[in-house]
């Protein structure tokens, strides 16, 4: 799993955990961070990364694996929607 995280901070951060799902909890660990940063673009950068790594490693392993790169037109919505709606 990949995410961007904004924090109330203003930083942003970057994400990966690799099979979540068997946690004790949802929350992630410090080991999971890959990037923490001010700009928004640094941050797609190091999830686009990110995104490629897990990508080439699933067609070394056969997988034909379509995804498409994390974006600014994605985020900003999102990002928007949150400061609208927690007003």
């Amino acid at each position: 799993m990949l995410w961007i995280e904004w924090r109330e901070d203003g930083s942003w951060a970057v994400g990966r955990a690799i099979d979540p799902e068997h946690r004790p909890t949802g929350v992630p660990s410090p080991e999971d961070v890959i990037f923490e940063g001010y700009e928004l673009e640094d941050a797609l950068d190091h999830a686009n990364e990110a995104l490629e790594d897990e990508v080439r490693v699933l067609e070394e392993e056969g997988l034909d694996v379509k995804v498409a790169p994390f974006t600014r037109k994605e985020i900003l919505p999102k990002l928007e929607h949150r400061f609208l709606h927690e007003m």
